[in-house]
């Protein structure tokens, strides 16, 4: 029994509730922890105790400019969320299947941000994953059909349903679904279809080209005598390296699909609720008549707090129902959760976010185009509101992927207290994707900082030539 103890003792405060140190935090992870669980910056891991508006804070309390963040949508610590969870938390939380005005509150003021649509019917779930998870099963339950049309690259979270359809992940794994078919990203810089390999045509036209590779796919299973359920896609691509399709691509695909009698499932679990500036989600940039059958939400919703959704037509709501299976989720539409996204919606409504990540993100283009007209590292910049991903190539005309360089670039801005990621299939693409209360100041800050961290880089690149 006193080995048990000490360990429980461990777990359960029996020191006194002493602080553990940075190292003991490690050691304790290293031991207990699942060794599939990464973390940023591994060889020397931040240990981060609070965070506010766009900075975390480590034990030091050294403040970092946090420009990844798309969970803690409007800011971090906001007070209004804060306050929302608690209030409710310490009146009631229980599952939705009892009457509380705060879920009928929330798809009061939840469904109309996709107006004009048809998009009513909400589903509130946990997470990303769990949102594109059920949007497949509703998906497949309204077609009577199984194979699904996802993007080379792409992420829809963790569980099997989802990795499935994630090459992002699925191809690491060895995974490889018979009944999930991919097709290009429409990447117009570096991928299958570019203006190097297609000298002349507009973006649009090589959205085209991209669209009719969807197409391809549809084709080969009616040879098969087969249809498709779904095409999923992500309407900006994070993890596949920042990718904004260009104009018209979701509204050929979506001709092709629903022609097919598939339905389309808009993914905007990263890039939602306002972040593109102009719209509240990403897939309406691509035009009024670009309707999805089912939009997945998660990640900013809640602030941090675990809640997420789905929204699809009514049509897919009735067919999902007479599917034979009542559906119910725990804990999917509590009422913590619904004052969660509630006050999200609050902050973003009440201090204008939307157009406050409009003109971010003009400044942000304007300073990036300044920064690759001064830097052979950038290749391409590409901002849409707050949403950016900046390229980085060794040489601009072979267009060659500068993954160690990003690696370094992404080591030298942390010791400038800036943190960033990189992300896409080789790695090269630096992600800009903040708390959307991301100020100019803040803007000036990081690219004085890239800046000065690339002129280092290119230095060390003349050094090695000489």
């Amino acid at each position: 029994m006193g080995l048990v103890h000490s360990i429980m003792a461990g777990f359960s405060g029996g020191d006194g509730q002493r602080e553990l140190t940075k190292e003991e935090i490690i050691r304790i992870r290293a031991t207990h922890l699942s060794s599939a669980n990464e973390m940023f910056f591994k060889e020397d891991p931040l240990m981060i105790m609070r965070g506010e508006g766009a900075f975390l804070y480590d034990e030091k309390d050294n403040g970092y400019l946090d420009c990844i963040n798309n969970v803690c949508h409007v800011g971090h610590s906001n007070p209004h969320v804060v306050a929302a969870i608690s209030q409710q938390a310490a009146q009631l939380n229980t599952n939705n299947r009892y009457l509380h005005p705060n879920l009928a509150r929330l798809l009061r003021r939840l469904v109309p941000t996709f107006a004009p649509s048809d998009l009513t019917r909400v589903t509130l779930v946990n997470s990303g994953s769990e949102a594109n998870d059920l949007a497949l099963r509703m998906a497949r339950a309204h077609t009577g059909n199984e194979d699904i049309i996802t993007l080379n690259h792409a992420y829809h979270g963790h569980v099997s349903s989802t990795i499935d359809v994630s090459p992002y992940k699925s191809k690491g794994l060895g995974v490889n679904s018979p009944v999930v078919y991919e097709a290009p990203c429409p990447d117009i810089y570096r991928g299958k279809y570019t203006d190097q390999t297609h000298p002349g045509l507009s973006p649009e036209a090589l959205g085209e080209l991209y669209a009719q590779e969807v197409g391809e796919i549809i084709a080969t299973l009616a040879e098969q005598g087969r249809r498709p359920a779904a095409f999923i896609a992500e309407s900006l691509q994070s993890c596949g390296g920042q990718i904004i399709p260009p104009p018209g691509y979701l509204r050929r695909v979506y001709q092709l699909v629903h022609a097919a009698g598939g339905i389309t499932v808009a993914d905007e679990v990263q890039v939602g609720f306002g972040r593109v500036g102009t719209h509240w989600w990403a897939y309406q940039t691509q035009g009024a008549d670009v309707k999805p059958d089912i939009v997945t939400m998660g990640k900013p919703m809640g602030n941090g707090h675990p809640v997420a959704a789905v929204i699809c037509t009514e049509a897919v709501d009735k067919s999902f129902a007479r599917s034979g299976v009542a559906y119910f989720n725990t804990y999917g539409g509590n009422p913590v959760s619904c004052a969660a996204a509630l006050a999200v919606l609050d902050e973003i409504q009440t201090h204008n976010l939307k157009e406050h990540c409009v003109k971010i993100g003009h400044l942000l283009i304007s300073k990036l185009e300044d920064l690759k007209n001064r830097h052979r590292l950038i290749g391409d910049v590409r901002v849409l509101g707050m949403f950016a991903g900046i390229e980085l190539v060794t040489d601009r005309e072979q267009r060659t992927p500068a993954t160690a360089e990003a690696k370094l670039l992404l080591q030298k801005m942390l010791k400038e207290r800036v943190l960033l990621s990189a992300d896409g299939p080789d790695r090269n693409v630096i992600k800009f994707k903040p708390p959307i209360v991301f100020s100019e100041e803040n803007v000036e800050e990081l690219v004085t900082k890239l800046d000065r961290v690339l002129a280092q880089l290119e230095g060390d690149q003349n050094n090695d030539r000489e």
